[in-house]
């Protein structure tokens, strides 16, 4: 019977596992996949056939929609586990047949937005299970009404999309997301979201007010009718671990015909260390019009090393006013009036992301990432100041590793404003900044990935004294499978609490264990990192 909708990173390998995976055999594996792919076709609406949706091994044409939304080459390698059926969703009954049949054959579900889960969680799988994907890049339909400053958007849209629809709509409207426009809706609103306006309107789950969710029964659900306690995990607390979100719908908010950006640099012999000493004083209690980043990166000149400091902003209001506040505020920045453009928000978006001067929006709805390769990251709070001659040791120890960036993005403003309990996200008043460490680098392989994952680890090591302690917090969006991994067994509530309190902390990570025992007891939805039910 069809089923119908009602609503129109130490990071663990698990190497023996991967070995299992990859070794079943070739007439194990086809009869799961055919099972699989049969139930599918039986289950799903007659009215939107799936057969054309799937994408199996045997398939010519697998390794490329495998790797469309790849956004990490770590994940593209021949050892790299694969699953045995790629789903591509065109209707909301592909998604609810995949569930069904997925329990009855025990396989594991994957869900893909846009492919940028940075340990590429929406794609791989290092549990001891089979595993399918389903990719939700079709569902990316976006209704922007204006008249209420709402927005309907399906969670395979992407952010770019989203701005772009919204511009579309409107000059005075914009919605508090990240700036990378290639990044998927699904994964990153229900695990927080937060870019550029967050000092002015909080997250992105700040400003959601309704979902549709496929919950574990094959149900379409929305926020009454699953109730406040799951729409409350999923905003916030990762969609994954609860069920398969299909849209949101987000509140947008207001910002003004014409808005201020630069990106400035300054180098150590422009006093960097007095700069950022300065920065990690102030960037927090800025105005909240005012999003100061400070990216501090090695740069090699001729053999020699040196440290340097990019301030990507934005300021919600015109030039003068700018800097005329950071003359009051941040005078050791040297801010000029030069160095200032004034432009619309959705340009702004544009200049965030490197893209030239005069690239035209529709640039936006490109689904194409700027630049792919392998890359590692970790995060980390601050909340007390970082002193100049700390900053200066924490130079030395970039200079002495390879490829270091550090991105101190700053809090403050509508963050500090939020309860911590307000949704799963917990990082909000006390907070100074957060740190995103990125390494990236060119070399293919797992030589090479292993020699620069090392790299990050003895750097995130050496922060230690400057950032939080008991929980070390960390983001989830950020995700990094250093810092725990569950192999859901009896013990999977305990090993949930070791990333579970760094991401959540203690008591919102508990409160998500609860909607998880009444939601999903059986733990149908999980990764290595989802949230594993309260032990009884």
């Amino acid at each position: 019977m069809a089923i119908t909708s009602s609503f129109n990173i130490q990071i663990f390998i698990f190497p023996l596992l991967v070995v299992l995976l990859s070794t079943q055999s070739s007439e194990t594996s086809t009869s799961i996949t055919d099972r699989f792919t049969q139930c599918l076709n039986n289950k799903a609406d007659p009215g939107f056939p799936i057969s054309g949706q799937l994408y199996t091994p045997r398939n010519s044409s697998f390794p490329s929609v495998l790797q469309a939304y790849i956004r990490n080459l770590r994940f593209n390698e021949s050892t790299t586990p694969k699953p045995i059926v790629i789903i591509t969703a065109l209707h909301p009954s592909h998604i609810q047949a995949a569930v069904v049949c997925a329990k009855t054959h025990r396989l594991l579900m994957k869900t893909r937005s846009g492919g940028h889960d940075y340990e590429g969680l929406s794609y791989i799988s290092y549990l001891n299970q089979p595993f399918f994907v389903v990719d939700t890049f079709n569902l990316r339909s976006i209704k922007v009404n204006t008249e209420d400053e709402t927005a309907w958007v399906q969670t395979g849209a992407t952010l770019g999309e989203v701005y772009y629809r919204i511009a579309e709509k409107s000059n005075m409207h914009a919605f508090p997301a990240g700036i990378c426009p290639t990044v998927g809706v699904g994964g990153h609103f229900s695990g927080g979201g937060y870019g550029n306006l967050m000092r002015k309107y909080g997250l992105s789950v700040d400003n959601i007010v309704d979902a549709q969710l496929i919950n574990v029964n094959g149900k379409l659900l929305n926020r009454k009718s699953m109730g406040e306690d799951l729409f409350w995990a999923i905003t916030g607390g990762g969609g994954v671990s609860f069920g398969v979100v299909l849209a949101f719908k987000i509140k947008l908010v207001r910002v003004p015909p014409v808005v201020t950006v630069f990106n400035i640099q300054r180098t150590s012999e422009q006093n960097l260390s007095t700069i950022a000493d300065r920065w990690i004083q102030v960037a927090n209690k800025l105005d909240n019009d005012l999003f100061l980043r400070m990216i501090l990166q090695v740069i090699n000149t001729n053999g020699e090393k040196t440290i340097g400091g990019i301030f990507p902003t934005l300021y919600l209001g015109n030039s003068t006013a700018l800097v005329n506040l950071l003359n009051k505020d941040f005078p050791e920045l040297g801010v000029e009036i030069s160095e200032c453009i004034e432009m619309s928000w959705i340009e702004s978006v544009l200049f965030y992301t490197n893209f030239p001067m005069g690239t035209p929006t529709t640039a936006l709805l490109s689904r194409t990432a700027q630049g792919i390769n392998p890359f590692k990251v970790k995060s980390d709070y601050v909340k007390n100041p970082i002193s100049k001659e700390g900053f200066k040791y924490i130079f030395e120890k970039m200079k002495e590793l390879e490829n270091q960036m550090l991105i101190f993005n700053p809090y403050g403003g509508r963050m500090s404003e939020i309860s911590e309990f307000a949704k799963p996200f917990p990082h909000r008043s006390g907070n100074i900044a957060k740190i995103q460490y990125y390494v990236t680098w060119d070399e293919l392989g797992v030589e090479a990935a292993d020699r620069y994952l090392n790299f990050t680890r003895m750097m995130y090591d050496y922060m230690t004294p400057f950032v939080s302690k008991n929980p070390r917090e960390a983001f989830l969006n950020y995700r990094d499978l250093d810092i725990g991994v569950n192999n859901h067994g009896k013990n999977a509530y305990v090993e949930g609490m070791v990333y579970g309190h760094k991401y959540f902390k203690e008591t919102n990570y508990k409160r998500l264990t609860m909607v998880k025992r009444r939601v999903d007891p059986t733990n149908f939805f999980r990764n290595e990192q989802s949230i594993p039910t309260l032990s009884s």
